[in-house]
């Protein structure tokens, strides 16, 4: 058992956020106050002060944040380009680009950004979920973000659109 594996027990869902670009909306910190732990799949942002969308996001619950493609600044050299998380007993494995995704890994769920499109799907023994992109707009695609519910029935996971 690997013990530098962050685990959590929790009964709330799980937030779910990518793709902010520097721009963390007041509608997405009301839609993750319930949660008792936040995951940020990535790009959060190039400038120095986009640090300060993680330092938000902590102030609701613990954060663990992989590193996406535009995060360049200092401050995100310090983010793993994956992360393994287990929560009540099943394991996470977050990452940004799903292309980067190890198949051999194990888990229960891989959670990843980019593409700034949701996805919640099942693919043989995983849950692929993308929460889609909670910052600024792309293209026509909606703004975003995800929740997952973590319990003796597996991982299940619900994007939820902002409401702007």
């Amino acid at each position: 058992m690997n013990l530098s594996i962050p685990r959590y027990s929790i009964v709330s869902p799980v937030g779910i956020i990518a793709d902010t670009h520097g721009l963390l909306r007041d509608e997405a910190l009301e839609l993750l106050e319930e949660c008792e732990l936040i995951l940020h799949l990535g790009d959060v942002g190039n400038k120095d002060e986009d640090k300060a969308i993680l330092e938000r996001l902590s102030a609701i619950a613990p954060v663990h944040c992989v590193r996406g493609n535009i995060d360049t600044a200092a401050w995100a050299e310090n983010l793993p380009m994956c992360q393994d998380i287990i929560v009540n007993e099943r394991h996470l494995h977050l990452v940004h680009r799903l292309e980067d995704f190890d198949p051999t890994t194990y888990c229960d769920a891989v959670l990843h950004g980019h593409s700034h499109k949701p996805r919640n799907e099942r693919q043989a023994d995983k849950l692929l979920f993308n929460p889609g992109a909670a910052g600024k707009r792309r293209f026509k695609l909606p703004i975003t973000l995800g929740k997952l519910w973590v319990d003796e029935r597996g991982v299940r996971g619900a994007i939820v659109h902002l409401p702007l």
